[in-house]
């Protein structure tokens, strides 16, 4: 007969056989830990299909949710608290996501965060067929590294990262282009680096010879002016990115890095709101910039109207030629899947540039949204192009 102690040893022992029972009936159903887990973790998983199977322990809780992709899914609790659930395919790429526990969204325990949706949250990768342009490879690889610095426009401390290419630190005499890269709304100066890895992606390129060595860096987009500045004057926009960035940004960036400094080496694009604030940028400063990138979005003019290069951006599109003259690569991107208002505004923004004479290269991502998939093969396309 076994005693008590030899009751609890064996309960012990049993419970990494259940969770492994579990495991086992995961893979065999064909899911696996998503790439985006922390170190050890199981869950969430996906599948070659894109379901995403999600699991958290919450014994307490009257209802739990797995929110991804705009649709909450309905888990199911069995009778240690363990809630399970999984959503329906994904499209392929990264996803942020979020678990509902009783009406609070929350982050799954088992995923590393990223900054989206103007908050530090879960995301997950659903693999994609065409991975491998941003796969970890046995290639040289870039530096990424984040510069603090103190903002006499917006009088606060901030930061921005930069990559640096493979044998900049080895190969001292050497200057680089640089690309300055945006990222959306709601995000900020990691998503290129950590969401988007916009490093491997370049490394890749470099390395396969598809794509000149060149410098990248990835500001905070959010940039304000000191309230005093701004209360009663009528003029004086809160908005000082733009500034920060001509005044600050690029000048500290040639002053610390080997950079080439004239305009045929320097070039500006971002994504959505970035792609917006750009190409305000870049169309107000062709002397400081020659090819310029938007990605699902340019100027987020109404979809409905026709615009107008006379009025538009102040007539900075209204001579083409001179336009075209002074820029080298002019890109636009939009996935196939694309909600509104973003066919409509970039389409519309085509057939001005059609009217004017200004050519440009357009690319589209097939069957992704207005999600980092469509912005990371935008860049693997764009950077192609750049500096050539």
């Amino acid at each position: 007969m076994m005693n008590k102690l030899s009751i609890a040893i064996l309960f012990i022992l049993m419970i990494p056989a259940l969770g492994s029972s579990q495991d086992n009936s995961d893979k065999n159903q064909g899911f696996f830990p998503a790439q985006t887990n922390q170190p050890g973790k199981q869950y969430p998983m996906v599948n070659a299909k894109g379901k995403v199977r999600a699991r958290i322990t919450a014994p307490d809780a009257n209802y739990v949710k797995l929110d991804i992709g705009g649709v909450k899914y309905d888990m199911v609790k069995d009778q240690d608290g363990m809630w399970s659930g999984e959503s329906d395919p994904q499209d392929e790429g990264f996803h942020y996501y979020q678990l509902n526990i009783d009406g609070a969204s929350v982050n799954d325990p088992g995923s590393k965060s990223y900054y989206g949706a103007g908050r530090w949250g879960s995301g997950i990768e659903i693999p994609a067929h065409d991975q491998d342009i941003y796969a970890m490879k046995k290639v040289p690889h870039g530096k990424i590294t984040q510069k603090f610095y103190f903002s006499e426009i917006t009088k606060t401390w901030r930061d921005c990262f930069i990559y640096t290419p493979p044998n900049y630190h080895k190969d001292m005499d050497t200057h680089y282009p640089v690309l300055y890269l945006q990222h959306g709304s709601f995000e900020d100066q990691t998503g290129w680096s950590s969401q988007g890895k916009a490093n491997l992606i370049l490394d890749n390129l470099m390395a396969s010879g598809k794509a000149v060595s060149f410098i990248v860096v990835m500001e905070n987009g959010y940039a304000s002016r000191p309230a005093s500045e701004t209360d009663g004057n009528q003029n004086r926009s809160p908005s000082a990115f733009e500034d920060v960035m001509l005044d600050e940004v690029i000048p500290m960036i040639d002053a610390e890095y080997r950079t080439l400094k004239d305009r045929k080496h320097r070039a500006i694009a971002g994504l959505s709101m970035g792609a917006n604030q750009t190409m305000r940028i870049f169309m107000n400063n062709l002397d400081k910039f020659t090819s310029y990138g938007g990605f699902s979005g340019t100027s987020n003019y109404p979809s409905s109207d026709a615009i107008d290069p006379v009025t538009f951006l102040d007539g900075a599109f209204k001579d083409g030629a001179a336009v075209d003259k002074k820029t080298d690569v002019f890109f636009l991107s939009l996935g196939t899947k694309e909600p509104n208002p973003f066919p409509g505004s970039v389409g519309a923004f085509k057939k001005m540039l059609e009217k004017q004479g200004i050519p440009y290269t357009f690319y589209e991502s097939p069957g992704t949204a207005h999600e980092w998939q469509t912005w990371r093969r935008s860049l693997h396309e764009f950077a192609q192009l750049l500096f050539k």
